[in-house]
Formats: structure tokens, sequence, C-alpha cells
């Protein structure tokens, strides 16, 4: 079984780790509504998307 010979280094191992975070998600702001959402997802408020009538909206 393989075991490594020395310890790994808190740098080392950061210097891997350095890719793995988190990334922001992608919000704007509705023209119509003015309500923040995520691009490429439709309006919950209004039920909009693409300017198309998709849901009904909620009250």
């Amino acid at each position: 079984m393989a075991v490594p010979k020395r310890k790994t280094t808190k740098s080392r191992a950061g210097k891997r780790r350095s890719h793995i975070r988190v990334s922001p998600k992608n919000v704007v702001e509705d023209k119509q509504s003015g309500e923040y959402r995520l691009s490429h997802h439709l309006d919950q408020k209004t039920g909009m998307y693409k300017g198309r009538q998709v849901l009904d909206p909620k009250e």
C-alpha cells in the first residue's frame, strides 16, 4: 500500500486547492419588474422569461 514519505505542508496543500472555490452567482436585475434574479431563469414574481409569459404570476 502506498504511504506518503513526508507530511504534505500547508503551503503545498493550499497550492493544490487554489482553484477550489465558490464562484459568485450571475445575478441580474430584471428590466420590467426591477427584481433581482439569476440570468437564464424566469422571474418567479411575474412569470416572464425572454419577454414571454410562461407561468401565471404569483400573488
